[in-house]
């Protein structure tokens, strides 16, 4: 007899391909169109699934899993990051986690190094001119930025995108340095030419460019706070490509308009869509709407680690990237 396909149920629009190949091995309910899905529908998908396979914006808490249905143990989920879900929750009930780590790790740094390039050469103050019909033509002294050859790179979390920015802001001639949880080994080091810094305090006082790529927990929670902003150089610029609540929002608004920071380039913020009405009016700041992994690449790459964490737990197997582990 025929094994029964297993039921998929996916809560936000895919790429076309991914889509078509969960549609060919599995029972899957795709969506319809992108609204993410409310609570209830959400509550309704665990109930029914085999499999839910979320995105980051979808919030999975102990009330939803409570009300899981006896057939979920999987929740594959389509994002490097887990903390959209709560994972002890999941542990209790016996409910595999998986993500889709390293994906997105060489377009992730590629827009960290254009937020840099951004905010220190001022190229949406320079678009913006162009779009409104005020350029008068060259000035010597006009639209005047930076040189990022030869400035101070400060890397928090020197995971795999922490050190595929430093191996792009090496090439630039940036001087790399890093603050890690631990310190890398020293082959490492010596290939990204990064100087480890052991006191987070230290490090960003002498930073002209802070990039953060360190994954959101409760110990990295406002890590950059209004203290260690005070720290930082006038100069300085902050660029953040990994997850808002590592900044404290608010200190860094602060910090901006008081010229205690000379600019910052932002992907990702503190309560997700609901950016600081303040942040959107400063020309010192550069905003993007989360779209660090935003690769037709790497979305379909993100789908296939999807798909192959799926199918070993359809063929009893351990998936690859497991976050949490099964019990027993």
């Amino acid at each position: 007899m025929a094994q029964t396909r297993l039921s998929v149920v996916v809560t936000r629009r895919l790429p076309a391909p991914v889509e078509a190949r969960m549609a060919e091995l599995f029972d899957a309910r795709l969506r319809g169109d992108d609204a993410p899905m409310t609570r209830d529908e959400m509550a309704e998908a665990l109930q029914e699934a085999d499999v839910l396979v979320p995105t980051i914006r979808d919030r999975i808490d102990a009330g939803l899993l409570a009300g899981a249905g006896p057939r979920l143990k999987l929740i594959a989920s389509y994002s490097a990051g887990v903390d959209h879900v709560d994972l002890a929750a999941a542990r209790a009930r016996g409910v595999l986690v998986s993500n889709t780590p390293g994906v997105l790790t060489e377009d992730t740094a590629d827009m960290t190094m254009a937020l840099i390039l951004a905010v220190t050469r001022r190229i949406p103050e320079g678009l913006a001119m162009m779009q409104e019909g005020r350029w008068e033509g060259w000035s010597p002294t006009a639209m005047l930025g930076g040189r990022i050859a030869g400035r101070e790179l400060a890397i928090l979390g020197m995971g795999r995108i922490g050190q595929a920015v430093a191996r792009r802001a090496r090439a630039f001639g940036m001087r790399i340095g890093y603050h890690n949880r631990r310190r890398l080994r020293p082959e490492i080091e010596a290939e990204l030419g990064a100087r480890w810094w052991e006191s987070l305090d230290q490090m960003v006082a002498q930073a002209d460019v802070l990039s953060i790529n360190c994954p959101h927990t409760p110990s990295t929670y406002h890590l950059i706070n209004a203290r260690r902003l005070k720290l930082m150089k006038p100069h300085a610029v902050v660029v953040n490509t990994s997850r808002g609540e590592v900044v404290d929002e608010n200190a860094l608004t602060r910090g901006l308009r008081a010229g205690e920071i000379a600019g910052a380039g932002l992907d990702v913020y503190e309560n997700r869509a609901e950016i600081n009405p303040r942040l959107r009016r400063m020309p010192n700041v550069v905003l993007l709407p989360h779209m660090g992994s935003a690769t037709v690449e790497g979305r379909i790459e993100m789908g296939e680690r999807v798909i192959v964490n799926i199918r070993a737990f359809q063929d009893g197997l351990c998936p690859p990237d497991l976050v949490v582990p099964g019990q027993g």
